[in-house]
């Protein structure tokens, strides 16, 4: 089919994730048709740097094929086999071994499922069994934040905070939320550091509401990323750390955009200092070329899980899928063998530190924030008072979509514009990309003048 003929497909047929389909009709969708290293390209030949690897998961970028070789041998091999019953496949076995050499120390165990929401449906799952095993069965509620992201199924949504989504559905009454650490847009007259620590302990006064024998999980992402790349302020994470040793709370830490390298550490949890007892991961552990996600548990929690009896009554089709396992192993293999996550911790992440914060003195950009290989603009209408152009998020939409007409993919969150390049992309790369960043920029401040 011609371009025309795939719209028309599209709206007779498609129902998109997070889509307003007035606008989807209106407008008519963006087929992508290739992509190479670092580069998307559509239908019309407009080949773009793609500034949000995929969604976050392309870490690799697009031209990886030991890990297509890789899926495509045991697709001829063993295409399926489930790990239910006392089965499963060597890709499973031999993935479940890697993840525990590149986790945290105490984590050797993983529930494998085919996203990020099953796994955070999993996580519930296990810290219900966990206490419940322990004849603790009070230990119910799980605190979350406002404005973060853990999926989009009713679990996963519940367990995130963001009040559109909380629209459309009924969350589950045992998930409470409490202060994103996110200064610019919240933190009012306090310093970053003062903010940071408010943020956290707004978790203690939760829990002491809450009653501490009645909490069992506080989960949270290490940076916030659909919530518009929030990195929180340096005094938060220690801050949390010290609220939660307080309490025998679990923590979960969501490291489904931010484990495998973005922040220029393996995870999240090993640049933050954090020792969680669960991590959900998905996205970039095959670098997005096969749906693999999972729970990565520590010694404490699985040693409950194994040992006190009684069958654990959860799991997916799809779990530990062979193909899935071999993608996984392949993407491990190759972040280990090019020390790809050191060059973005030692060179290309403070590179893109160094000309990221030059966009901070365009005259609609509040602030310019960045760590490893995320970064977020702030797009104001004023600097001094942070004050936005509009409540409709005009400036937002705007930039993004003349981002893309400039070769650079973007994402809006609101009014606030964020990136997640690959882990490969260069310096050169990134010199490209902030020029095409300030071209936009340019382009919404004539606009909304």
């Amino acid at each position: 089919m011609n371009k025309t003929e795939l719209q028309q497909q599209d709206r007779k047929h498609l129902l998109h994730p997070f889509t307003d389909f007035h606008d989807l009709g209106r407008q008519g969708t963006r087929v992508i048709t290739r992509a190479e290293g670092a580069y998307i390209t559509d239908i019309d030949g407009h080949r773009m740097l793609d500034g949000m690897s995929g969604l976050w998961c392309c870490n690799l970028g697009y031209s990886r094929r030991e890990i297509s070789d890789a899926i495509y041998e045991q697709l001829n091999t063993l295409p399926f086999y489930n790990s239910f019953f006392q089965c499963t496949t060597a890709p499973a076995i031999e993935l479940a071994d890697a993840l525990a050499e590149v986790t945290p120390a105490a984590i050797n165990n993983v529930f494998f499922t085919g996203s990020g929401s099953e796994a955070n449906d999993t996580n519930l799952r296990i810290i219900r069994r966990f206490w419940d095993l322990q004849d603790r069965p009070e230990k119910r509620i799980v605190i979350s934040r406002k404005n973060g992201y853990h999926g989009s199924t009713i679990a996963g949504a519940s367990l995130g905070g963001m009040s559109g989504m909380h629209k459309q559905f009924q969350p589950l009454d045992y998930i409470e939320h409490v202060q994103q650490p996110y200064w610019f847009a919240e933190g009012g007259d306090m310093s970053p550091e003062e903010f940071g620590i408010y943020a956290a302990r707004t978790l203690d006064e939760k829990i002491q509401e809450l009653g501490p024998e009645n909490v069992a999980a506080f989960i949270a992402e290490p940076i916030q990323g659909a919530g518009g790349v929030v990195i929180p302020p340096e005094t938060y994470w220690p801050e949390v750390r010290k609220v939660l040793g307080q309490y025998d709370i679990l923590l979960v830490m969501d490291e489904v955009i931010f484990g495998f390298g973005r922040t220029g550490a393996w995870f999240g949890a090993d640049y933050y200092g954090m020792k969680p007892d669960l991590m959900t991961f998905a996205k970039a552990v095959t670098n997005g070329y096969f749906p693999l996600g999972g729970t990565l548990v520590n010694d404490r929690v699985a040693e409950v899980i194994k040992s006190k009896g009684g069958e654990f009554t959860h799991g997916y089709t799809y779990s530990a899928h062979p193909a899935a396992c071999m993608a996984g192993l392949a993407t491990i293999n190759i972040l280990r063998n090019e020390k790809i996550i050191d060059t973005v911790r030692d060179v290309t992440g403070p590179y893109l530190a160094k000309r990221w914060a030059e966009l901070a003195d365009h005259p609609i950009v509040g602030e310019a924030r960045s760590l490893g290989m995320v970064g977020a603009l702030e797009l104001v209408k004023d600097k001094p008072s942070r004050a936005r152009f509009d409540e409709d998020c005009t400036a937002g939409a705007m930039c993004r979509d003349l981002s893309i007409k400039n070769g650079l993919v973007m994402r809006a969150t609101g009014d606030t514009m964020i990136i997640a390049p690959p882990l490969i992309i260069t310096t050169e790369q990134v010199d490209e990309l902030v020029e095409k960043a300030w071209r936009a920029l340019d382009g919404t401040a004539a606009a909304l003048a």
